[in-house]
C-alpha cells in the first residue's frame, strides 16, 4: 500500500503563489513515493490544525504545511498531542518564514521547497509546549513582545517588529520594563526586564544571530532575558546581534539553555506570545519536547552544531564501517 501525504495550504499566503504551483507541488510528492492530496485552509478558526489532526488520525504518513509560520504552527498543534505523529514537510509562503530559514528550505520558490523531500533527509525537531498549546520557534513575554499584537500580520514577530520600530519609533515610548519571575533549570530570575524569549531555532524575525549557537534537536530552549527598556540600549543590543551575535555576553542580557521554564507575573499582567500570536497570560509553564516531530529538511546546509543527534544516514554508515572492521581477517594488520 502506498504511503499518503496531505498538503495543507493557505491559499492566501505568498501573494497566492502556492495555488499557481500546486499541481507541480503535488507531482513532486508523488515522485517521492506519496499518494498526495491537498486541502485549502478556510477562514474558520483552527482550519489547518483540525485538518492536520484528521489526516494524522486517518493514517497519513506525511503532512505538508504550505504557508507562513502561522500555518506551520497550526499543523504542529494539530499533531503534537497525538501518540502517532506523521512526518512533516514545509513549503514557506509567508513573510518572515523563520522556520524554513532554520531548516534551510528555499523561501522564495514553493516548488523548490517541495523538492527538498526528494533528498530524503529528515531531522527530529524539538518543539515547545506552553500549557495545552505548542510552538515551533519562539515564546516570550513582556511589554516589548506585546507590541506585536497591534501590527500588521506580515510584521508579527518579535525582533522583526523591533526592526520595524527602529524605522518608525512612535511606539517605542510604550516599552517599559515589568517585574518578572522566571524559574529555569538550575536557576531563578526575579527582576525588571522588557522581555524574555524562549527560542527553538536560530532565526527570529529574519535575524539569524539572535541565537548563534542554536541546536534544533537538543531538548533545550535558549532563554534570553532583556534586562533593559532603554531605547539607546536596545538599539545598541541590536547592533551587537547584527555583529556576529555578540549580545549574548552583554550584562543587559541573560542567556541560558534550559529544558523547562515557569513564568510568573509579579505585579503587572504578563501576556505570553507564542510564535507571534497571543497565547494566554502568565503564570505559564513551558517545556521543550525533545525530537518530537520528524521534519524534512535540507540537512546538508544546516550547520553541524545545530544538529546533535545522528541521522539515519550517519548511523547506517557507522554500522557499515563496524561490520567491515569485524569482517577483516585476523592477520590483516601484519
Amino acid at each position: 500500500m502506498r504511503k499518503r501525504a496531505r498538503v495543507i495550504y493557505n491559499p492566501t499566503s505568498g501573494r497566492e503563489a502556492l495555488k499557481k504551483d500546486l499541481i507541480d507541488i503535488l507531482a513532486v510528492f508523488e515522485q517521492a513515493g506519496y499518494e498526495t492530496s491537498a486541502y485549502a485552509t478556510t477562514p474558520a478558526p483552527n482550519s489547518a490544525q483540525d485538518e492536520a489532526t484528521r489526516a494524522a488520525k486517518a493514517g497519513f504518513e506525511l503532512i505538508v504545511a504550505a504557508g507562513g509560520d502561522g500555518t506551520i504552527n497550526q499543523v504542529v498543534n494539530g499533531i503534537a498531542g497525538l501518540s502517532h505523529r506523521p512526518k512533516m514537510a514545509i513549503i514557506p509562503a509567508g513573510t518572515t518564514n523563520d522556520y524554513a530559514r532554520a531548516l534551510h528550505i528555499p523561501r522564495e520558490d514553493p516548488l523548490a521547497a517541495a523538492k527538498v523531500v526528494l533528498k530524503d533527509q529528515t531531522i527530529k525537531m524539538d518543539i515547545g509546549q506552553a500549557g495545552d498549546q505548542y510552538f515551533i520557534n519562539i515564546a516570550g513575554g513582556g511589554l516589548l513582545t506585546e507590541l506585536t499584537y497591534d501590527v500588521p500580520s506580515n510584521l508579527k514577530s518579535i525582533f522583526g517588529y523591533l526592526a520595524y520600530l527602529v524605522k518608525g519609533a512612535e511606539l517605542l515610548p510604550q516599552i517599559k520594563p515589568i517585574e518578572m519571575d522566571l524559574t529555569y533549570d538550575g536557576g531563578h530570575f526575579r527582576g525588571q526586564a522588557s522581555m524574555f524569549l524562549l527560542a527553538l531555532t536560530n532565526s527570529i524575525g529574519g535575524f539569524e544571530q539572535i541565537v548563534p549557537d542554536a541546536a534544533l534537536d537538543d531538548g533545550k530552549f535558549t532563554m534570553i532575558i532583556v534586562k533593559t527598556a532603554s531605547l539607546p540600549e536596545i538599539l545598541r543590543l541590536m547592533g551587537l546581534v547584527l555583529n556576529g551575535g555578540r549580545h549574548i555576553n552583554d550584562p543587559h542580557i541573560l542567556y541560558v539553555k534550559t529544558n523547562k521554564v515557569t513564568a510568573r507575573p509579579v505585579k503587572d499582567r504578563m501576556m505570553i506570545n507564542l510564535d507571534g500570536e497571543y497565547g494566554g497570560d502568565a503564570p505559564m509553564k513551558f517545556r521543550n519536547l525533545k525530537q518530537h516531530i520528524e521534519m524534512y529538511a535540507n540537512l546538508d546546509a544546516i550547520p553541524d552544531h545545530a544538529v546533535t543527534s545522528e541521522t539515519a544516514e550517519m548511523l547506517a554508515a557507522e554500522e557499515k564501517f563496524v561490520k567491515q572492521v569485524q569482517d577483516l581477517p585476523a592477520d590483516a594488520d601484519k
